[in-house]
């Protein structure tokens, strides 16, 4: 009986104080993302997924966002200073490159303040020309936020830069998670 106790004990200790909680994976469209992954060191959890149609009926990607400390506040993923990883899954052929620059453009535009876009409009152009070619189903383009390195770009598998600072990275995330963020993609990212 006392052996049954230790081992109990043990085992809640182990299971049942949330340190031994491992983060599930998630499927979305067919695509799963890893309840976790190792991005420059660091293990970090997925945080939620998403996708994103276009004309109410084509796939157009699958999203996950993982982060070193998940939330489900917006402002927290904008402006903390933690390792950051976004990856999207496109889902179609139809995602050509310039089709992709225009929404980001638009996007940018949309989701943060005109000035801050105009002082930092360098960055944003920059970003743009990363995506300089078609998407189609199984590519990938992924996002990773450093604290004093800045946002590195990876677009079909080929890491294309890095943008210093912190900056430019809150008005990349603001693209998916401020009030004009599409409230499907922002939801789904905080896992709501």
């Amino acid at each position: 009986m006392r052996k049954e106790i230790v081992l109990f004990l043990t085992m809640l200790f182990l299971f049942g104080n949330g340190t031994m909680v491992l983060a599930e994976d998630k499927e979305i469209l067919g695509v799963t993302f890893p309840g976790e992954k190792v991005v420059a060191g660091k293990t970090l959890t997925l945080n939620g997924v998403a996708y994103r149609k276009a004309l109410g009926f084509v796939k157009v990607f699958a999203t996950g966002l993982y982060l070193e400390k998940p939330t489900q506040n917006a402002d927290e993923v904008i402006n903390s200073e933690q390792v950051k990883h976004l990856v999207t899954h496109y889902l179609t052929k139809r995602a050509t490159a310039k089709a992709i620059q225009e929404g980001v453009h638009e996007a940018m535009m949309k989701c943060n303040p005109a000035d801050l876009v105009a002082a930092n409009q360098a960055d944003v152009d920059q970003y743009i020309s990363w995506m300089d070619k078609d998407m189609a189903p199984g590519l990938t383009a992924e996002s990773t936020y450093i604290p004093g390195q800045g946002l590195t770009y990876t677009y079909q598998g080929v890491t294309k830069g890095t943008i210093a600072g912190s900056e430019f990275m809150k008005m990349y995330y603001n693209m998916s998670f401020s009030d004009k963020a599409p409230k499907r993609v922002r939801n789904g990212l905080l896992g709501l």
